[in-house]
């Protein structure tokens, strides 16, 4: 077995925890369905979520991210900082998708996408309600190319707005242009200053096509933040045999070994979980002191697949 050496930096303070797994009954990440309660009831919803929440504040994760579509998980994050005192979490949160779902798993469309100002404005005014002061930084949810918010100059005046009252500005992205998305994205200014200033992408074994522009981005003071470094928990449910050996050889899942690769990048602020159960944050956890070797990096590169074929792949993965 391969362990790290014992001044081997612990990366915990990195991670940060996303709450879509447990936020609402459906979503698509795989190894999800064993992981939950049996009956997905709001009240067993919200249990679960708040001891996953107390975990992994236990364990040193100090930054939460959350949206409005995410169901009931600002609601969930909010009835739990009520109770506890945690002025050291950072929370985040993201607007532009409705979660239309109802709480139920079986329904056609779950969420309803809108880039306009009066949903920014509505849904600001949700999230205030819910988490007030707390939110940190509240992005753009999944910015693509197409956006409209890259001609809204209304829009983005009263995004900029938010910088003034002590928020910050950023934007996730989806999709195989991810890396365009994220350079046009930073461009874009309100009265000589950068609107965005902070960015959520998508990074994984499979799937690293961002990597340059997100270096890029951290290089320029901007925050970065991985999100699905398990691909939507492919890499845990359905690993590569090479993951699989890299993993027996550091005595860890491959979970936890998909999660140290995204560590592995230093231009990586944060680097989000999304477990579904205290079980599945415990074997995330161990990835925080695998150390990696040049050799196991060289290995994991070769599982990536062209973007194209990824996001494909993804866009076919059913909520459940």
């Amino acid at each position: 077995m391969n362990t790290a050496p014992r001044d081997f930096p612990d990366h915990t303070p990195r991670l940060g925890l996303g709450l879509a797994a447990v936020g609402r009954p459906a979503y698509i990440n795989l190894g999800r369905d064993a992981a939950l309660p049996e009956a997905r009831t709001v009240d067993a919803m919200r249990d679960r979520c708040h001891q996953v929440l107390d975990a992994a504040y236990a364990a040193g994760i100090r930054r939460v991210d959350v949206a409005r579509s995410y169901g009931l998980a600002e609601a969930f994050l909010a009835g739990w900082l009520a109770g506890r005192d945690v002025p050291d979490l950072t929370v985040s949160s993201k607007w532009g998708y409705t979660y239309v779902g109802g709480w139920q798993l079986d329904v056609d469309v779950h969420e309803i996408k809108e880039h306009s100002l009066s949903r920014f404005t509505e849904q600001w005014s949700e999230s205030r309600a819910l988490l007030g002061g707390r939110i940190a930084l509240y992005q753009v949810h999944s910015l693509t190319s197409d956006s409209s918010v890259f001609a809204d100059q209304p829009l983005l005046e009263a995004l900029a707005g938010l910088t003034a009252q002590g928020v910050r500005v950023g934007f996730s992205t989806s999709g195989p242009a991810q890396a365009e998305t994220i350079e046009r994205g930073l461009a874009l200014q309100v009265a000589g200053q950068p609107v965005f200033t902070a960015v959520q992408s998508t990074w994984n074994l499979l799937e690293p096509s961002a990597g340059p522009a997100l270096t890029q981005a951290h290089r320029n003071g901007v925050h970065v933040l991985i999100k699905e470094v398990l691909a939507n928990g492919r890499l845990a449910v359905e690993p590569p045999a090479l993951l699989l050996e890299i993993a027996e050889r550091h005595g860890v899942g491959p979970d936890a070994v998909a999660i140290a690769a995204a560590l592995s990048r230093p231009w990586a602020d944060t680097v989000l979980l999304g477990p579904a159960g205290t079980d599945q944050l415990s074997r995330n956890l161990r990835a925080a002191t695998v150390c990696l070797t040049e050799r196991d990096l060289h290995q994991l590169a070769l599982l990536a697949m062209p973007a194209a074929e990824y996001w494909s792949e993804r866009g076919a993965l059913t909520w459940s």
